[in-house]
C-alpha cells in the first residue's frame, strides 16, 4: 500500500473543470463560455499583429547571437520592468517620477498576487484581507493558502448593479490596517465596476482605515479599449491621493499570452528610500517559490512596448478585441428579447444587465439548475453560478445561445430572488 493512501482526491477547480468537460464532450456544435480567453468572430483563439512581430524581432535577434537564453535575474526582465509600471500608472506618474515604485516581474496576476500575500503576511500579519462578493474563484485561496484571515463585503444587488451602500457599510466596519483587494476594472464575475464617484467614495474609506489597498488588474485595455481610462482607479489612489497602493498586472487577455504567464507586481511607497528595501523582500519571497521568472514572454511584451509602431497596432488591437465582445453582448441581449426569453428571475425588468456589464465576463443571473440545463440538454459550458465569457459567443453561436437559455428558464422556472 503507498504510504499516499491516505491522500484524498481533490475537487476539480470550477472553471478550469468547466474546460475539462467541454473536452470531453464530442457534441459538434458545443459552446465553451467558461474558461476567460478571447476568441474571434470564429471561435478560434487570436495571436495578436502585434505579438507575431515581436516574435520575428526576438528569433531574428537570437539567430545573430545578439541575445541568449539565459536565467533572468529573481525580479525579472528588466527591458519589461522598464516599461511594465508606465502601462498601469501612467507616463506622467509622480510616484514613477519620484522613484517610489518596487516592480518585480511574476508569474501573471495569480503570482503577482500570491507575491503580495505573502509579503503582507510577513510585513503586515494580523491584517484581514477583504474581497469582494462575489469575486474571482482564486482571490480566496491565495490570501488563505498565505495564512491570512480572509472576509467579504458586499458588491452586488439582486439586480446586478453595484451595491454601493452595502460595500462601503462592509468596509467602514472592517479594522484599522485591513487588506481591501479590488478590482481595477472588469470585476470578475460580474462585469460590474465602480464609477468615478463611487471609487472615490471607497478611496474615503480605504484613506480613514489606513488599508492596504491591492488592485487586481487583470483587463487593462481589454475592457474599453482605452488603456488610460481602465486605468483610472489605480491612478486616482497613487496620484490623485498620494496613496501606497499594490497593483497586479497581467498580459494574458491585453496581449492574449495566456501560456507565457508574464505578470508584474507594483509597490506604490511614499518614499523613494523604501523601495530598494521592498524590492529585496520580494525578490526574497520569489526565489525559493519559482526561483526566477520566465523570459520569452516578457521580452515579447517589452518589444511591443519599446516599438512605437508595434505599440499603436498592440492599443488598435486592444480596440478590436474589446469592441467585438460590446457587440457579442448587444446580440445575446437582442436575440433573448427577439425569442421573448423572460429574464432571469422576477427582480430583472428584462435582459439590459448583459450590456451594461463591462470586460470578459456577463453574470447573467442564471443559477446552478439552468446550467446543468445548458450543460447536458445543449452543450453549452459555463461556471454554475451563471457566469459566462463573452469571449465565446460569436455570430455563429448566439442564436443557439439564446435559445438553449429561453428553454433552461422555461423548463426549470426562474432563479431564486
Amino acid at each position: 500500500m503507498s504510504r499516499w493512501s491516505h491522500v484524498t482526491e481533490a475537487p476539480p477547480d470550477p472553471i478550469l473543470g468547466v474546460s475539462v468537460a467541454f473536452k470531453a464532450d464530442t457534441d459538434a456544435s458545443k459552446v465553451n463560455l467558461g474558461i476567460g480567453a478571447y476568441r474571434d468572430e470564429n471561435g478560434k483563439p487570436w495571436v495578436l499583429g502585434c505579438v507575431k512581430e515581436a516574435d520575428k524581432m526576438i528569433d531574428a535577434e537570437l539567430q545573430a547571437g545578439k541575445i541568449d537564453l539565459e536565467y533572468l535575474p529573481v525580479q525579472g526582465y528588466q527591458p519589461f520592468l522598464d516599461l511594465t509600471s508606465e502601462v498601469i500608472l501612467g507616463k506622467e506618474s509622480k510616484a514613477l517620477k519620484e522613484k517610489r515604485v518596487a516592480v518585480v516581474q511574476s508569474l501573471s496576476g495569480t503570482g503577482a498576487l500570491r507575491v503580495a500575500a505573502e509579503f503582507i503576511k510577513i510585513y503586515a500579519p494580523n491584517t484581514v484581507v477583504y474581497c469582494s462578493d462575489p469575486t474571482w474563484g482564486n482571490h480566496f485561496t491565495i490570501f488563505g493558502k498565505a495564512g491570512l484571515e480572509t472576509r467579504k463585503y458586499r458588491y452586488l444587488t439582486k439586480k446586478m448593479t453595484l451595491d454601493i451602500d452595502g460595500l462601503l457599510e462592509d468596509l467602514k466596519a472592517a479594522p484599522e490596517g485591513a487588506t481591501f483587494v479590488l478590482h481595477t476594472v472588469a470585476h470578475n464575475p460580474s462585469g460590474v465596476d465602480p464609477n468615478q464617484d463611487q471609487w472615490k467614495e471607497i478611496a474615503k474609506v480605504a484613506v480613514a482605515k489606513k488599508a492596504i489597498c491591492i488592485f487586481d488588474t487583470a483587463y487593462q485595455g481589454y475592457a474599453s479599449g482605452n488603456l488610460d481610462k481602465d486605468a483610472w482607479s489605480v491612478r486616482y489612489f497613487a496620484d490623485e491621493l498620494g496613496q501606497e497602493i499594490m497593483v497586479t498586472q497581467s498580459y494574458s487577455k491585453n496581449f492574449g499570452l495566456y501560456g507565457e504567464r508574464i505578470g508584474a507586481l507594483n509597490v506604490v511607497t511614499s518614499d523613494a528610500s523604501t523601495v530598494p528595501k521592498i524590492r529585496s523582500q520580494l525578490n526574497g519571497i520569489i526565489r525559493p517559490m519559482i526561483s526566477n521568472p520566465q523570459l520569452h514572454g516578457a521580452r515579447l511584451v517589452a518589444t511591443v512596448l519599446n516599438d512605437a509602431k508595434l505599440t499603436k497596432q498592440w492599443n488598435e488591437e486592444l480596440k478590436i478585441m474589446s469592441d467585438r465582445i460590446v457587440s457579442m453582448r448587444t446580440a445575446l441581449r437582442d436575440a433573448l428579447v427577439k425569442l421573448g426569453c423572460p429574464p432571469p428571475s422576477t427582480v430583472f425588468p428584462d435582459w439590459n444587465h448583459i450590456v451594461d456589464q463591462i470586460g470578459m465576463f456577463a453574470f447573467t443571473g442564471l443559477e446552478a439548475k439552468h446550467v446543468d440545463i445548458l450543460c447536458t440538454k445543449h452543450h453549452i459550458y459555463c461556471t454554475k453560478n451563471g457566469r459566462f465569457s463573452m469571449a465565446g459567443v460569436n455570430p455563429g453561436n448566439v442564436d443557439k445561445i439564446a435559445a438553449a437559455m429561453k428553454d433552461a428558464l422555461d423548463s426549470a422556472g426562474p432563479s431564486a430572488t
